[in-house]
């Protein structure tokens, strides 16, 4: 079945009652690219950076002038957080224009054209990709500001064409059943207005999209296909689960949520094939998977049950959570196109939602993470905190998760900053709480980066975030330079100590492709452990170490406390 063909059918899925018209109208107004050939998965060997510009370095004439830190560093993609227009009570994720990106982040007046916004964002992508660094960015496609000019429409009558782009009541008993995602910050998913109600998943301020009205599944569409046309490399979906909602249901993962991500695909897939789209879609994996369809909804989705599971593995000092979370009970295959994305820290707080935690991993992990009061996160369902400060400014725990994150599955994702070790950010906290008048703790885990200060500390070797640097640097490089990482399948493997009992503080993988096998082995414990050779058989050589050593007399191996070591097989 061609695109054009997949595009037919699901719009009468969707809207069965609705005339092809308005579909045969936008076609015909964005026509097919004559393009022989896809962009191919290139997304599965990718090193992700994921940066807000302005925190990063100011604007996008700041964000080039740092490409070769970047490229230096081991990245191959940049995901760059919110960077349309938008009042920033959300960090971004609440948009006001979906074809314009913020003034300040192109150095250009409130009132620029948008042929000045081509040049700069144009420069930038051509820029990137000159060094090999593709680019992709989040789209909030479940909800918008309150400052949207659709919205602003939709609010001045109940007769308004653009009413009918959001969802109103009277009974805020409608949609129940629908979980408050922001516990504790919010108290309702309805927000008065007048004699009406508006529905919202999220902040207040953020109405969610009305994807019942074809509209408002074609603005979007047209919204991807404006930045696939610069030359941006995908989109991270913001917020996927939640597009479609039906009464008497959760309001998650609906069956017409799937039928509008497929056609998002088939409209990027027809214009001009290989363009990422990417889930965010805070669920168990088993429906996670579901967004990748059979190939044919996003290309990639994050794990996110892995990475609260790393760091309770990290606490424990044992293998059983990492290994239980992506065991075929917990993790379903996925299509042969599809890719998990990893990750330790994001935007976000260390999640910890009963989605796909139990009461008794958030309660151990929020105990043995959560090290100060002001980390709490909605109510004891996440903690925030920079990775450096949940693992106490110990390099070598940090060492450990990056060995971790980055070899164990899927394509990682590194959050700007991380690579040095940055800290909490509270000045940064307090200045959001002014301005936005909300207490959100996650405001500390971004923050600005301080380059001059920055570059003098990486000029001592002995400063801690210089220590941090030179592990993560190398890993990442080290990472890049392997396929299986991002393309082999995962064996765990079982080792034991010189009397020939298994290791449990020890995580011992396989990572194989057709060409290349790597054996990784890390340490989850505080303690030093000596165990036998896992392939004695067959010659092994380091790719990357830290806390390793091997004991020829013995032919055993010896890792540290948090130890780790990367080895090819032959």
């Amino acid at each position: 079945m061609s695109d054009k063909e997949q595009l037919y059918n699901l719009w009468k899925e969707l809207y069965p009652k609705n005339t092809l018209e308005k579909l045969d109208a936008f076609l015909s107004e964005n026509e097919q690219k004559s393009v022989s050939e896809s962009k191919g998965d290139w997304y599965k060997d990718a090193v992700i950076y994921s940066l807000y510009v302005d925190l990063f370095n100011k604007d996008f004439s700041g964000l080039i002038n740092k490409l070769d830190y970047l490229e230096d560093l081991g990245v191959n993609c940049l995901w760059l957080l919110p960077i349309l227009d938008s009042p920033m009570r959300d960090a971004g994720f609440d948009i006001r224009n979906y074809d314009r990106i913020r003034a300040n982040l192109l150095g250009l007046p409130d009132n620029f054209e948008k042929e000045e916004q081509v040049a700069v964002f144009g420069d930038f992508l051509k820029q990137a990709h000159a060094r090999g660094i593709r680019v992709i960015f989040d789209v909030a496609i479940n909800h918008t500001s309150d400052q949207n000019p659709w919205f602003r429409e939709a609010r001045k009558s109940e007769d308004n064409p653009y009413r009918d782009y959001y969802i109103w009541s009277k009974d805020t008993s409608l949609y129940k059943e629908a979980r408050l995602l922001f516990k504790g910050i919010e108290d309702s998913n309805w927000e008065p207005l007048g004699d009406w109600n508006y529905f919202h998943r999220f902040f207040s301020f953020q109405p969610d999209l009305n994807y019942k009205n074809p509209e408002v599944l074609l603005a979007m569409s047209k919204n991807l296909l404006y930045w696939q046309s610069m030359g941006v490399d995908g989109f991270r979906a913001d917020a996927i689960p939640y597009l479609w909602k039906e009464k008497g249901t959760t309001c998650e993962n609906l069956p017409k949520t799937h039928v509008i991500v497929k056609f998002f695909r088939a409209v990027l897939d027809y214009i001009q094939p290989g363009s990422l789209l990417l889930a965010e879609a805070c669920q168990k994996p088993k429906e996670v998977v579901k967004y990748m369809g059979n190939g044919d909804e996003c290309h990639a989705a994050y794990h996110f049950p892995l990475m609260p599971m790393m760091f309770k593995a990290i606490a424990m000092g044992n293998n059983q959570p990492v290994r239980h979370t992506l065991s075929p009970e917990v993790t379903p295959d996925i299509p042969a196109i599809g890719q998990w994305l990893t990750f330790l820290r994001v935007h976000d707080e260390l999640s910890l939602e009963l989605v796909y935690v139990s009461e008794e991993d958030r309660k151990y992990i929020h105990d043995n993470y959560c090290l100060k009061p002001e980390w709490d996160f909605r109510v004891g369902e996440g903690v925030s905190a920079r990775l450096s400060e949940l693992l106490q400014r110990d390099e070598r725990k940090i060492g450990l998760a990056y060995s971790l994150m980055l070899t164990i599955t899927g394509s990682p994702v590194v959050y700007y900053g991380d690579e040095f070790g940055k800290f909490n950010d509270e000045a940064y906290y307090h200045e959001q709480i002014k301005l936005t008048g909300k207490d959100d703790t996650r405001f500390l885990v971004r923050g600005r980066i301080d380059w001059d200060k920055l570059e003098n500390d990486l000029k001592d070797p002995e400063n801690f975030h210089t220590r941090v640097y030179e592990i993560i640097k190398s890993l990442l490089n080290t990472r890049k330079e392997h396929n299986a990482f991002g393309r082999g399948n995962t064996k765990f493997l079982d080792v034991r100590d010189i009397n020939g009992q298994q290791q449990n503080q020890i995580l011992a993988y396989l990572r194989t492709t057709a060409d290349e096998n790597i054996l990784v082995l890390n340490n989850l414990s505080d303690k030093p452990v000596e165990i036998q050779h896992p392939l004695p058989d067959n010659h092994t050589f380091v790719l990357n170490l830290s806390g390793f050593s091997y004991i020829e007399e013995k032919q055993t191996f010896l890792l540290k406390p948090y130890g780790f070591v990367w080895l090819g097989v032959l």
